[in-house]
Order: structure tokens, then sequence, then C-alpha cells
């Protein structure tokens, strides 16, 4: 006669497992030979080189996507306006033009009118149909950048053409993962709308509330990038043949341990990567396109830089996609026990 299992032997085999994989325990203190996990990588500026040597070699198939990523979201989603730009760019120029002076004010009014853009302030209200087909967009273009680079490390000829085709299958499973990554902003997110709420209260003009409610808010940011440090490989792993979001995370999440720290940094780093460009690129055309519209005005009427800043977002979902699929298999080849 067989034994009927108990109900909970699934559940008591999967927390022994986790434990067993994750041998912090919270609020106890972890010793530094038992949490210490080694992550051989290159330099900061030595990786960033690597992964634009990679792009740069294999630059007609990337600029292809970063071109296709444009058209398709031009078509489907639309791009900034050009009134609001331009209404932007009056009102600065009018209201700033005792403060915004000489080339050091031109400079800030270029910076105030790009982070304007990046902030939304230029983009026109997206129907949901928009908002679905630029997540969807976005998505794509992701899982594509991941396929091509995977097949060109393992020495594949491979083609544009093919990682379209081919990419999109787990898509509703990176979706999946994507809105787990979200829910784990929601932290952030309340740190957010509690400071908008503090603001307009008053709240963080009393020394003991200010004090508390930084506290608190320091805490909900924290646990949204920790719960963010621990998925966003989960993005590239989900994209492994067979592989379901939630495998997906638990493998994300033992790659990281020991190594959260480290890999946080080389993320921020990014970051920083992407807002330097973005300034060193697009603050001189703005600046380009401001002097050619005071000598040909009929330019005010071409969306130059609602394009530019189109062709940037593509190139930059792109270089992030690269970056953490890059990132993430210098992760993998160190195969050091969770720690």
């Amino acid at each position: 006669m067989v034994k009927k299992k108990s109900p909970f032997t699934a559940v008591k085999k999967r927390i022994s497992g986790y434990l067993k994989r994750r041998p912090h325990r919270s609020f106890r203190f972890t010793r530094r030979r038992d949490y210490t996990r080694s992550l051989k990588l290159p330099g900061y500026w030595a990786f960033t080189a690597y992964v634009c040597k990679i792009l740069w070699s294999n630059k007609k198939i990337f600029l292809w996507l970063a071109v296709f990523y444009s058209v398709v979201t031009l078509l489907l989603v639309g791009m900034a306006s050009q009134d609001a730009y331009t209404t932007l760019n009056n009102t600065l120029t009018s209201t700033g033009s005792e403060i915004l002076v000489g080339t050091w004010g031109k400079i800030g009014g270029a910076g105030l009118l790009l982070a304007s853009a990046i902030t939304g302030g230029m983009s026109t209200s997206l129907s949901d149909a928009q908002q679905v087909y630029a997540g969807l967009i976005t998505l794509l273009t992701w899982l594509t950048s991941v396929w091509l680079l995977r097949n060109i490390l393992a020495g594949h000829k491979v083609k544009v053409r093919d990682g379209i085709y081919n990419a999109g299958s787990p898509i509703i499973s990176t979706f999946l993962v994507s809105l787990i990554l979200f829910i784990q902003l929601l932290p952030f997110a309340l740190a957010i709308i509690g400071y908008g709420a503090a603001s307009a209260t008053g709240l963080l003009s009393n020394g003991a509330e200010a004090i508390l409610f930084w506290l608190a808010a320091a805490l909900l940011a924290t646990l949204s990038i920790y719960l963010v440090t621990g998925t966003i490989f989960a993005l590239v792993i989900i994209t492994l043949p067979g592989m379901y979001p939630m495998k997906a995370i638990k493998i994300s999440g033992d790659l990281v341990i020991g190594r959260r720290v480290r890999i946080l940094l080389r993320l921020l780093w990014l970051a920083l990567i992407e807002l330097i460009v973005w300034a060193v690129v697009m603050i001189p055309l703005i600046l380009l396109n401001n002097w050619l519209v005071g000598i040909w005005s009929v330019l005010n009427l071409i969306p130059i830089i609602p394009i530019l800043l189109l062709v940037m977002s593509a190139l930059t979902i792109v270089w992030t996609s690269s970056y953490t699929y890059l990132l993430y298999r210098k992760v993998v080849d160190d195969e050091a026990e969770p720690a």
C-alpha cells in the first residue's frame, strides 16, 4: 500500500531548499567568512568598454534594431510633441532671459529642456492601447537584444530579422517577471507619494516628524532596491527555453546572494553612464537646433528634437539590455556557491 504524502510535504521541501540556498537569517549576525562570495568582474570602465566593443563590432545589427524600434514606436505610440517643445522653449527663453545668459546659461536652459523631455513634460497623453503598445515594443526590443547577443557570443551568424522573428516566444513570461518587478517598486512609489503629501502638509518643516519621515522613506526605498537587485537578472534568465517566471526569479535571487551590493553598484554605474551620454549628446543638439531655428524659423515646424529623443530612447533600451545581459554572463561565469 502506497503511503499518502502529506499536503505539507512539498511546502516543507520548498522551505528547506530555500533555507539551504540562503544561509543568511533575518536579525542574526552573519560572520564575514560565511557571506564572502567571489565575483571577478572587470573594472567599471573596462566592462563598459567591453560592452561597447561587442556592440560596435556588431553595430549594423543593433543600429537596425534601434531603427526598427523607433519606426514601430512612431507608428503605434507616437513621439514627443513638437508644439509642447516649442512652447516650453519659448517660455524658458522669455522667463529666463535674465538668468539664463551667456554660454552656461544656454547650456542650463538646454539641460532643463532635456530634463523636461526625460520626465515626460513633452509627451502627449497616451491612450490605453498606446500604453500597451509601448510596453510590448519595449519588451520585444529587450528580448531581441538578448537573443541577438546570446547567438553572437555563441558564434552564430545572425540578422536583425532572425531576432525579431525568434525572440518573442517568452513575451508572456517576460511580462509576468516585469509585473513582479513593478510590484517590488511599490515601496519606493509609496515613499514618493508620502513625500508629496508631507511637503503639502508642511510635515517636513518639523524636526522630529521630518526625521521619522525620512527614516521611513529610506527604509521603503532600500526595500525596493533590495528586491529589484535580486530580480533584474530574471529578465535575462526568463529568455532561456522552458523557463518559468518564478523559477527565473528564484535563480536570479540565488545569483546575487553575497554579491548584491557589487551588482547594484554596476547597475547604478549603468544609469550614470546613460545620464552622461544623454546630456553630452542631446544638450549640444538642442543648442544647435535653437541656433538653426533662429536663422531659419521654418525649422520650428520640423520635429527634429522629438525624433532625436525617440532615437536616443531606442539606443538606450538596446544599450541597457546588452549591458545587463553581458553583466549576467560575467556573474554566471563565476560558479561560486551561495554565501
